[in-house]
């Protein structure tokens, strides 16, 4: 897979996946410039039907071993200093040890593989579903299959708090 075909990929999981909560997803985007100055294009960007959220998407597919290698630490570098919420979305086999531990331990990384045409999150793509739920507001995303804490009712409430004697 090249790294085209792999933003072409992720790109297309986005939209199947949380398309009908409102975003738009826009490939090769100038925003701004980098660290060092250069018009900075971001493989995806993914935009919130109001406007007022987004969030720019770097993909990084390394099958082989190659020269991503050395590009990693200046691409985190530069999704730091995005003037917006940004991340490096990441798969393949091709990282030497060392990178892919940056990338594991990287908050604004997150690793996504989904198979072409799916649509529900697994483990392969549940880091990035969580990103894009903490950029857009998507708790849904976050709590699913969980249900929320309530007290136990009033007379347990009352009875754990009563000083006991020994």
């Amino acid at each position: 897979m090249t790294g085209h075909e792999y933003a072409n990929l992720i790109a297309e999981y986005i939209l199947r996946r949380f398309g009908a909560r409102g975003v738009q997803i826009f490939r090769e985007v100038y925003v701004g410039k980098s660290i060092i100055g250069k018009n900075r294009r971001i493989d995806i960007l993914v935009l919130s039907q109001s406007g007022d959220q987004a969030m720019a998407i770097e993909c990084k597919y390394q099958g082989s071993q190659g020269t991503v290698d050395e590009k990693i630490p200046y691409a985190l570098k530069d999704t730091e200093a995005l003037p917006m919420q940004g991340l490096i979305a990441y798969a393949g086999e091709g990282f030497s040890k060392g990178v892919l531990h940056l990338l594991e331990a990287a908050e604004l990384s997150a690793y996504c593989l989904p198979e072409p045409g799916q649509e529900k999150a697994n483990t392969a793509t549940v880091e990035l579903d969580h990103q894009l739920a903490m950029c857009f507001g998507w708790w849904d995303v976050l709590v699913q299959g969980k249900t929320p804490f309530v007290l136990p009712n009033a007379a347990e409430v009352a009875d754990a708090t009563t000083p006991r004697q020994l």
